[in-house]
């Protein structure tokens, strides 16, 4: 099983675009895990390789739930002290990955990742989470799926960041590969295998300053990846941004989605 390895500060140069670019997963969707999942107020819910904790802090918020956000990077949990107080909710940060995962957390009702799974050793994680989530409690993975780009973006990110970044960029294509195992796979060999999807589809309008700081936001092509070829990526990119949207202006369609893993 091909996995990536672990490097514990990939992420450190992009909390600042992180918060203010990616797009949020619509409260709606985090509405209708918590109700599926039967979440109540004062359950334990580990928002595992948080970053700057949107998950934990949504869950926080709706169902008044005990969120612990954990990442590696001092940054992101940085960011997520500054969102939870913000939102008026608390959360306990805690600096560790899922190599971390141990008794010391306590038992859980939900374990949630959003966009994070895919770094981790993910039957040791499953493992390991195995001894730690409650009775009738879940493992979720949030994801979003671009039903439409227009115009299309994707593709002259694709092109520069072979050329600017091209190992982060062969990780990347890795996880799109057929050697790689899909998520579902992995879940359906451990003990939370019975699986179940809740998704909502949206619009939303970007301009170009969204897309920079959405790119950036991105291992592949984060400040820390480009180095000192930042500036030459950067002026790049918005120049192509620029011709195949004179107006600078794209629409996306989006599908964020839940996938809840519950024990047989």
């Amino acid at each position: 099983m091909i996995t990536v390895p672990f490097e514990a500060r990939r992420f450190q140069s992009t909390a600042a675009y992180y918060l203010r670019y990616r797009i949020p997963y619509p409260d709606t969707l985090i509405a209708r895990v918590a109700e599926r999942s039967g979440l109540k107020a004062g359950d334990h819910v580990l928002d595992l390789g948080c970053g700057p904790g949107q998950l934990g802090i949504a869950f926080a918020r709706l169902e008044g739930a005990a969120v612990t956000a954990m990442d590696p990077e001092p940054e992101m949990l940085t960011a997520a002290e500054a969102g939870a107080k913000e939102a008026g909710v608390e959360i306990t940060v805690r600096q560790g990955s899922s190599y971390d995962l141990g008794p010391d957390i306590g038992k859980l009702h939900l374990c949630i990742m959003g966009r994070s799974f895919h770094w981790m050793d993910r039957p040791a994680t499953l493992a390991a989470l195995d001894t730690l989530i409650e009775p009738g409690g879940a493992v979720v993975l949030f994801h979003d799926k671009q039903v439409l780009t227009s115009p299309d973006w994707r593709s002259i990110v694709e092109k520069l960041a072979e050329t600017f970044s091209p190992e982060r960029h062969e990780e990347r294509l890795l996880r799109k590969s057929k050697a790689w195992a899909p998520h579902e796979a992995m879940l359906l060999a451990s003990p939370f295998r019975n699986l179940e999807r809740i998704g909502i589809v949206s619009e939303y309008q970007r301009d170009i300053e969204d897309i920079v700081g959405r790119v950036f936001s991105m291992s592949s092509t984060s400040p820390q990846a480009l180095g000192d070829k930042l500036a030459d990526f950067e002026a790049a990119l918005r120049a192509e941004l620029l011709e195949v949207a004179p107006d600078g202006k794209f629409t996306e369609i989006v599908e964020s989605a839940g996938l809840l893993a519950f024990r047989s």
